[in-house]
């Protein structure tokens, strides 16, 4: 199987509570002092405690084009990229040059050549690595990249491979409209990325190195539900369409497609001991629980993330699953990762602990603490 042997979670430097982003952006995004205590009342409620944001909270309101905010998606996340590849490289012990094949995710900007392009000589990974940038997949990014990583390692036993996620979501906050999908979506989305280490079967054995394998995948598309989650791409940039409906697909569609994926291995959700669900927001986590009749504290990891940094899109999962792996669930622990995004489509990740050799203790010891992912997330 494919394994998972490293995940690097970063933010940017600048880190505001939420009642300050909420004071920064009120008046940038709407007059109405109506329309400003829905606002505040909404950000009060979406679980978030703090966030991340890639330029000083005061520059927001002087961004006056998609032009300038696309440009400084480039510039910064570049920047934030390096950080997370450089850092799950040196948590794997691996070098740049063991890359093979790199999925670039992000879908808070766009570039050509897209920014996995500018690492590579900034980073030094080869010249002949496969490459595939991809946008459009939003939240389930993470997840589905995940999926599609371990696709091609199933038939690149030998090979590393990385999935790399970058999401600027304050870039695309829309001043001056007040409606309830930017007053939502400008108390909830942070800035971030993280940078996932995956090897195929054969190199796994070499390399011994403890983490959860990959078992199975599956991805569904839920038909008339493209007008809940996307954007609406306009002269000033991405607008947001985020709709109310997002926990009646999960309540409708989410146990089924769960059962069969765990079925399909014997398994049932009881089985099931680690968890790492999109934090969406409050009422996302609360309809995954619902829907999967889940435990108390089962997605803790979610809830805690999400008030850390806030929902981070694609990258938002990652950084769950980088919680996890700190926590060293025990060899033989079942794990779910699982997302949502425009479509909407869902993906959903069987993992499944593997422990490491003898030799792998060794390796972390010589890797070192100042290489760890929770060190890495610590210094963000």
């Amino acid at each position: 199987m494919t394994r998972i042997v490293a995940v690097a979670p970063v933010v940017p430097a600048r880190s505001y509570s939420q009642s300050e982003i909420t004071t920064a952006l009120q008046t940038m995004i709407t007059t109405d002092p109506g329309r400003q205590a829905v606002m505040r009342r909404i950000h009060a409620s979406s679980g978030v405690e703090t966030r991340s944001l890639v330029m000083p909270l005061e520059r927001y309101a002087s961004l006056v084009s998609f032009q300038e905010s696309n440009d400084f998606f480039i510039a910064e996340g570049t920047t934030l990229a390096e950080r997370a590849l450089t850092g799950a490289l040196a948590s794997a012990g691996l070098e740049p040059a063991d890359v093979d094949f790199l999925l670039f995710t992000s879908v808070t900007g766009i570039a050509a050549p897209s920014i996995d392009a500018q690492l590579v000589s900034r980073l030094g990974l080869r010249s002949d690595v496969k490459r595939l940038p991809s946008f459009g997949l939003g939240c389930v990014a993470g997840a589905a990249g995940i999926a599609r990583v371990h696709d091609y390692l199933i038939g690149h036993p030998d090979e590393v491979a990385v999935l790399l996620s970058v999401e600027l979501c304050s870039l695309t906050v829309q001043a001056s409209d007040d409606s309830m999908a930017n007053i939502v979506a400008s108390g909830l989305f942070g800035d971030g990325a993280a940078a996932v280490i995956m090897v195929g079967d054969r190199r796994a054995q070499k390399l011994g190195l403890p983490g959860p394998e990959v078992v199975d995948t599956r991805s569904r598309i839920y038909p008339d539900t493209a007008d809940v989650i996307g954007w609406d791409i306009g002269g000033t940039g991405f607008r947001i369409v985020l709709s109310a409906g997002v926990p009646e697909v999960i309540d409708r569609n989410f146990a089924g497609d769960t059962e069969g994926l765990l079925a399909a291995h014997g398994l049932t959700i009881a089985d099931i001991g680690a968890w790492a669900a999109h934090p969406g927001g409050p009422k996302v986590l609360e309809a995954f629980s619902r829907a999967l009749d889940l435990p108390d504290g089962a997605l803790d990891a979610s809830w805690r993330s999400l008030a850390r940094v806030g929902n981070l899109s694609s990258a938002a999962v990652l950084h769950v699953l980088a919680e996890l792996m700190d926590g060293h669930p025990e060899p033989g622990t079942n794990g779910l990762l699982f997302a949502l995004g425009p479509g909407v489509t869902a993906e959903l990740v069987l993992l499944r602990w593997a422990a490491g050799t003898a030799a792998d203790a060794q390796t972390d010891i010589e890797v070192g603490a100042d290489s760890s992912v929770g060190e890495i997330g610590a210094a963000a």
